[in-house]
């Protein structure tokens, strides 16, 4: 990644029970009766936001289910594009290969690497070994605890004894082809980015990432794309128009066409 790396849009969809949704990060849990914070569910299938999504010509784009329910609607979505998104929630050696074979270029695995508060290398080298380095991406989505950002599990809400820095990237990057961060605590109140974060990962990353939390104007891509070095990849959720937000998709294509 080193040198003349340029910063892409990676597009999302978000499942929650089936339905394409963007949620205010954390508010997610297992917990029997407590809904999550929903800032917009569509009408639209996972179908249709990937075939926006490969007529622009967007690729390394993720379609991630939060919890159960979303299989079917994940394979719709990778399906419909594919080679050009990669699937999350779940994901496990004996299933992994369900959506590959659909159609998605890789598999996003959280939870079942990071188990029991830490890194199980010995499940981490058995998917591995099962889908292959290259189609791998670990999440390593966090939220900031004492001064330093933590990777968290079980929909967000258990904190591992994980953290997000130099030494944390370099281990895991022999394990996989891309890393996803999710800044949690900014995650879908569309009011500015985890600087320190995009930072890290500009400075730190080996390998390919792609931030997620708080972008909503321009100025936050600019902001990313400066801050990140121009090596930081970005998605864009709640702010979006085509997620009922007010910044415009279209323009934010167009914008990334013109290779700021």
């Amino acid at each position: 990644m080193k040198g003349g790396k340029t910063m892409r849009f990676r597009p999302c969809i978000d499942l929650h029970n089936g339905k394409v949704v963007q949620i205010v990060g954390g508010t997610l849990a297992d917990k029997k009766g407590k809904k999550p914070v929903m800032n917009f569910e569509s009408i639209k299938s996972s179908r249709d936001f990937a075939e926006i999504y490969k007529l622009d010509n967007l690729t390394g784009g993720h379609v991630i289910g939060l919890g159960p329910g979303n299989q079917d609607a994940i394979i719709d979505a990778v399906s419909a594009y594919p080679g050009g998104l990669q699937a999350g929630g779940g994901i496990t050696p004996d299933n992994a290969f369900r959506f590959l074979d659909a159609g998605a270029s890789h598999v996003i695995v959280t939870s079942y690497v990071f188990s029991a508060g830490k890194v199980d290398m010995d499940r981490l080298k058995l998917l591995v070994k099962a889908v292959g380095k290259e189609r791998l991406v670990l999440d390593i989505s966090c939220r900031r605890r004492g001064g330093e950002f933590w990777i968290v599990t079980d929909r967000w809400q258990t904190f591992t004894d994980v953290a997000v820095n130099p030494e944390t990237l370099a281990r895991l990057s022999g394990f996989c082809d891309e890393f996803l961060v999710h800044g949690v605590d900014v995650e879908g109140k569309m009011q500015g980015i985890e600087a320190e974060l995009v930072e890290m990962l500009g400075r730190h990353s080996s390998i390919p990432v792609t931030y997620a939390g708080g972008v909503s104007t321009m100025a936050d891509i600019d902001t990313v794309n400066g801050l990140g070095q121009g090596r930081v990849d970005f998605t864009i959720g709640s702010a979006l128009d085509i997620f009922g937000g007010t910044l415009s998709y279209t323009a934010v294509v167009k914008k990334m066409e013109g290779s700021i």
